[in-house]
């Protein structure tokens, strides 16, 4: 089943400026999702997930042990987060967010028996996609920089306030903290295109997504040539406090800040084209 998807004026002739066009109908599609996104049915589970590190960072911090610790040997707790990061917050958090927001995009629909209203609109299909991915990567943004944030700021409530703004803006600590957020970003945008990928291919995307974790989750396993088959390898490599991956770890040498940031920028590009592709040619069943 397909629905129209001329490039038509509301008066029904055809557009001089199809791209004003598809514009409008993103930014239309992108606000009708991002009020599911943030107060649908399945919006709990994304905040439970968003609030567990910045928890586990007032939990710390509110122990007078560890918080005089982190105020007397800040660099000891840089090292403490750039773990909870790696570990929970890119690992964890970020990736099975990013599962239940972007493999949901499509399938949800298909579990609603909703997404026949979507291909009845006067829309093309990659403008559809274009907007359901842009809504994914809003949401995914919001919940998990912002949950980055929010445990940067327990780690930080620790030094009090003089310490605070001498480090951040005399000592580089800025940079830092911009670093984190704009690697979450990235991973929001790397993980959000491959999920998409997988909730318009696969009937069951349960199993290739865990299929996904596994691979990441041996990835400093893997040869050099196969760790730059995944997305947490790119991640790993811009952040900036090194973690060591354990004694087992093949090292790789990182991919430079110049190879990242483009390379998840193409990603992002080809699978909205890969993804533009599939939904040109696919077909509604709600059977099974």
């Amino acid at each position: 089943m397909s629905g129209p998807t001329a490039e038509t004026t509301v008066q029904g002739r055809p557009s001089r400026r199809p791209w004003a066009l598809w514009r409008r109908q993103v930014l239309a599609i992108v606000r009708l999702e991002l009020e599911q996104h943030f107060l649908g049915r399945r919006a709990y589970f994304l905040y439970f997930f968003a609030l567990t590190p910045i928890l586990l960072l007032v939990a710390l911090t509110f122990k007078e042990r560890v918080a005089l610790s982190f105020h007397l040997d800040f660099g000891r707790a840089n090292i403490i987060f750039a773990q909870i990061y790696e570990g929970l917050i890119l690992r964890t958090v970020l990736f099975f967010g990013c599962a239940w927001i972007f493999m949901n995009l499509f399938r949800g629909e298909i579990v609603n028996r909703s997404l026949h209203y979507f291909f009845l609109l006067p829309v093309r299909r990659e403008v559809l996609l274009a907007g359901k991915y842009l809504s994914g990567l809003i949401a995914a943004s919001t919940l998990f920089v912002g949950s980055t944030l929010g445990s940067l700021v327990c780690l930080y409530l620790a030094r009090g306030y003089p310490e605070n703004v001498r480090y951040l803006f005399d000592e580089g600590g800025l940079g830092q903290v911009l670093s984190y957020l704009g690697i979450a970003f990235l991973g929001c945008a790397g993980y959000g295109a491959v999920f998409l990928v997988i909730g318009l291919f696969f009937r069951n995307p349960m199993i290739p997504a865990l299929a996904a974790y596994g691979w990441e989750s041996i990835n400093f396993l893997l040869p050099p040539v196969l760790k730059k088959i995944s997305v947490v390898h790119y991640l790993h490599s811009l952040v900036p406090v090194p973690v060591s991956e354990g004694p087992f770890a093949l090292v790789a040498e990182p991919t430079p800040a110049w190879l990242s940031i483009p390379g998840f920028l193409i990603l992002a590009t080809v699978v909205l084209i890969l993804g533009g592709w599939r939904t040109r040619r696919m077909e509604i069943s709600y059977a099974g």
